[in-house]
């Protein structure tokens, strides 16, 4: 029987020992190889054991063959340390199964085809971005609500936290190659690390349209009739739910009136966009630490709770450019069809560093 019978051989290596043929420098003539037998009875062995082995074969000097020290630089097993692992999605943050993923695709399909329809074309930017561009328009503190570290070539960088300073961003990277009117929207995964609240979570989808280049107030008729479409395309009535509209061009006349400084609007604005969320006598001690007097304190609480566009212009006149602004706006509601969704609201102060102020 051939030294090379399956019979010798072990299994697991049977797949891959095969005859090997030496050719006679004389004759030419193939002659079989004869494999030593370690081979032919070779074993699967373990690493440790390959290892005691080796020690075992070698000696002081290095000396191959037997009466070498035993147990030398054995290593010890290798112990694997298994760790559970929470099988629910971070804090703040969700999955969508299909039976979520339908709806989402759903409720973003209508988002995109009513820009669309008002003639908005799609854009996006990128999920992280430099955390600059977030404390440039709402400073230092906007840090505690961002998902924000160093990168490895030592820049500061975040989630977005909103869309909006990416679209500026862009903007003012193709500057004059753009063309005005400039209509854009983006749907966007953005990441906010604050208090969660209902239906409030850290990472959401936020669904931005807009209009750059236009000044006349038909910028804001227009948004306004597109948010009203959608609604109407899902099945959400005037009864569900409402606009409330105001300008900052409001808050200005008033301080105007009071002298106030050009420079503390912002800080003013600031107190005033938080009236619904803290106690009016908090409001009050807030506004007058920037230096408001009492009077004029009184006089633009007195001014923010009017919900009467014509009681607004009674106490500032029809001359001023907001009440201007406001009357052509909730003119053009009713030529849009939408009045009944709007409502007057001089409280409302939102999009200080970007938007015209409605």
């Amino acid at each position: 029987m051939s030294p090379l019978s399956s019979s010798l051989l072990n299994p697991r290596l049977s797949f891959s020992l095969k005859p090997l043929f030496l050719f006679s420098q004389s004759s030419f003539a193939p002659r079989k190889f004869q494999i030593p037998r370690q081979f032919v009875s070779a074993k699967r062995k373990t690493f440790s054991a390959l290892a005691s082995e080796q020690s075992s074969a070698t000696d002081n000097g290095g000396r191959s063959g037997g009466g070498g020290r035993s147990g030398a630089l054995s290593p010890s097993p290798v112990v694997e340390e298994v760790q559970r692992i929470d099988v629910n999605p971070p804090k703040g943050t969700r999955d969508f199964p299909p039976e979520d993923m339908r709806l989402r695709t759903w409720l973003f399909n209508h988002f995109r085809e009513v820009s669309r329809l008002f003639g908005f074309e799609e854009v996006d930017y990128p999920v992280l971005e430099s955390e600059v561009l977030f404390i440039r328009k709402a400073g230092e503190e906007i840090r505690d609500q961002l998902y924000c570290f160093e990168d490895r070539g030592n820049r500061r960088v975040a989630l977005r936290p909103e869309l909006t300073p990416s679209l500026a961003r862009l903007v003012i990277q193709k500057g004059k190659s753009l063309s005005l009117p400039l209509k854009w929207f983006a749907i966007g995964q953005c990441w906010r690390y604050e208090r969660m609240t209902r239906g409030r979570r850290r990472e959401h989808y936020q669904w931005n349209m807009d209009i750059l280049g236009l000044p006349e107030v038909t910028a804001e008729a227009e948004l306004i009739s597109s948010i009203v479409a959608f609604f109407k395309r899902i099945g959400i009535t005037e009864s569900d739910v409402g606009f409330k509209v105001s300008s900052r061009k409001v808050l200005q006349e008033v301080l105007r009136c009071y002298s106030v400084p050009e420079n503390l609007f912002g800080k003013v604005c600031i107190i005033i966009d938080k009236i619904e969320k803290i106690p009016i006598d908090e409001i009050k001690r807030e506004l007058n630490a920037t230096g408001l007097s009492e009077e004029a304190i009184e006089e633009l609480l007195q001014v923010l709770s009017i919900k009467s566009l014509t009681k607004l212009e009674e106490i500032l006149g029809g001359a001023g450019e907001a009440v201007a602004e406001l009357k052509e706006l909730f003119s053009l509601a009713e030529k849009f069809g939408y009045s009944e969704w709007i409502q007057f609201d001089a409280s409302v102060v939102r999009g200080l560093a970007y938007y015209t102020g409605f």
